[in-house]
């Protein structure tokens, strides 16, 4: 129960504090004569004081108690799993701030892997570890999605109670309400209309990923009253079940006020090979790029755009280059990268993507050419055009010729197939190393298909032989205990013994590296532990 104190109280009590600070000596206690019982009397006063204010204590009006926590009928976590999530979420690894981190895994690093295998088998979360679950995703929000869905209904029901967990609240829309059914057309037109932005987007969200005809109409509806940064939200939601239908309203967002909008809306009609913007796009970049065949070698010519027309604007050309780049060059990428790759083949002699790519540009067009196909094909999901601008992965260019940094190999690579991917890696490791491989890595599927985790086991092998230290990968060694196949464990118990030492190494380095290889196979078995006691008890009988 709530109280407040009788206000005529505190002045009493403040002197006797005060005498009590500054001593019996320079301060006498009211009520009392200077005599050398004044200690005694100040405590005694003070006894009575005490009584008094307590006594005096008014009785605020109680808090409404809270409504109980919703239930949440999922199936329980096996009793070692629960133990296990109250291990990971204490963090209970070894190693300090120091750069040396020992042989103990990095707990709280394995605790996105094991949300994810503990949300597929859709268990619910322990009611006691909910606090501890809730903190961790403050803290990281890498770690909320899937926090959240593990925790489930009662998620909400606590970050009503505690402001340091408002984040549920945010990422729940709704606050836990659950959205309408597309086809309850009353719940779902009030919500669009009534409902807060979040509660919108997620509810245009769900229905675009069931109807998506349904979601556009009910984004069509509003769309001259939405705010521009609104607009560009919703809009956004297109790009699930994008489609031929979609062209017209996108069609139309091509001459919104806001050139965001204007900019996504081209993009999106870009996506779609055979509509107008894909159509006006290919007509404006084949007359900018062409075979010469009077050369003795066929030769792409380039001759970009000398003007950027408002028509350009419309499909969403950026008339302004940014610093340091040319204009003409600047309208000439953004042409390719919008133009439909397959209109490239008839326009080129017929010729397939890895014999277009492999022709020789003239005047220095090469690069600004290649890089707006990597562009396009990222863009249109085309794996031909992909494969043929990363190239071999052990050219000594280590990336093709139209892959001109590491961050658009990777995103040519997340075109592939999970299988395909894996070996371009690889085969990229086992020729160039690690060194440049991080980036790569991160693309790749988990666990690590086995070529893959081959290659960077030997590479790390190859490297602690080197006698360098294994700080220069801890990167890589640290993706290697979450991504590796923990199956892998047993293969790697020969990389525990410290190597003898070449005369050039670095002092030391071998017993770094025997600890960093410990470190990952205990990582790679409590991995294996952590999904054998997450599976039901019936699956491990």
């Amino acid at each position: 129960m709530n109280t407040t104190p009788a206000p005529e109280a505190a002045p009493a009590w403040e002197e006797l504090v005060t005498a009590a600070l500054l001593g019996t000596d320079r301060r006498t206690p009211p009520g009392t004569g200077p005599a050398r019982e004044a200690p005694v009397a100040l405590l005694d006063a003070a006894a009575v004081e005490t009584v008094r204010r307590r006594a005096g204590l008014r009785p605020a009006r109680a808090v409404e108690r809270p409504e109980p926590a919703p239930e949440d009928t999922r199936p329980a976590l096996p009793g070692a799993a629960a133990r296990r999530l109250g291990l990971l979420l204490a963090d209970r690894a070894g190693g300090g701030g120091s750069g040396r981190r020992g042989t103990a895994p990095d707990l709280m690093e394995l605790l996105p892997q094991w949300l994810a295998a503990a949300n597929a088998h859709g268990y619910a979360a322990p009611a006691p570890l909910l606090p501890a679950l809730l903190d961790a995703a403050r803290g990281r929000t890498d770690l909320r999605p899937a926090a959240l869905r593990f925790a489930g209904p009662r998620a909400v029901w606590l970050a009503r109670l505690n402001q340091d967990w408002r984040f549920a609240l945010r990422a729940t829309p709704g606050a836990g309400a659950a959205l309408p059914r597309p086809e309850d057309r009353e719940r779902v037109r009030r919500l669009w209309q009534e409902g807060l932005f979040a509660e919108r987007v997620a509810l245009l969200a769900a229905i675009r990923a069931r109807e998506p005809a349904a979601a556009r109409e009910l984004l069509a509806a509003t769309w001259a009253t939405e705010r521009a940064e609104d607009r560009l939200m919703f809009l956004d939601s297109l790009r699930t079940g994008l489609g031929a239908p979609d062209e017209p309203f996108l069609e139309q967002a091509l001459a919104d006020r806001s050139r965001n909008v204007r900019a996504t809306a081209a993009e999106l009609l870009s996506a779609l090979p055979e509509s107008a913007l894909a159509g006006r796009m290919a007509a404006r970049a084949s007359a900018c790029v062409a075979v010469d065949r009077t050369a003795d070698t066929p030769t792409i010519t380039v001759e970009a755009p000398h003007e950027c027309d408002p028509s350009m604007e419309r499909d969403g050309v950026v008339p302004k280059a940014p610093a340091g780049r040319g204009e003409r060059s600047w309208w000439l990428g953004q042409l390719v990268e919008a133009a439909p790759l397959g209109a490239w083949p008839g326009r080129l002699g017929g010729r397939t993507p890895a014999e277009i790519v492999a022709l020789p540009v003239a005047d220095d067009w090469q690069a600004e050419l290649h890089a707006a196909w990597c562009r396009a094909a990222v863009r249109q999901r085309d794996a031909a055009w992909a494969r043929a601008l990363l190239g071999s992965p052990s050219a000594p260019e280590a990336g093709g010729p139209g892959a001109v940094s590491l961050a658009e190999r990777a995103k040519l690579l997340g075109t592939l197939e999970a299988g395909e991917r894996a070996e371009w890696v690889a085969g990229f490791i086992a020729a160039h190393g690690l060194s440049e491989a991080f980036q790569l890595l991160g693309v790749c599927a988990v666990p690590w298909a086995a070529p893959l985790g081959r290659a960077v086991v030997d590479a790390l092998n190859i490297a602690r032989d080197a006698g360098s230290y294994p700080w220069s990968f801890s990167g890589v060694m640290g993706l290697a205990e979450r991504c590796l196949d923990p199956a892998e464990a047993s293969r790697l118990d020969g990389l525990l013994a410290v190597p003898d030492e070449p005369e050039d190494a670095s002092p030391g380095a071998g017993g770094y590296w025997a600890e960093a290889f410990q470190r990952l196979v205990t990582t790679l078995r409590l991995r294996a532990a952590m999904l054998e006691e997450l599976r039901p008890a019936q699956a491990n009988g």
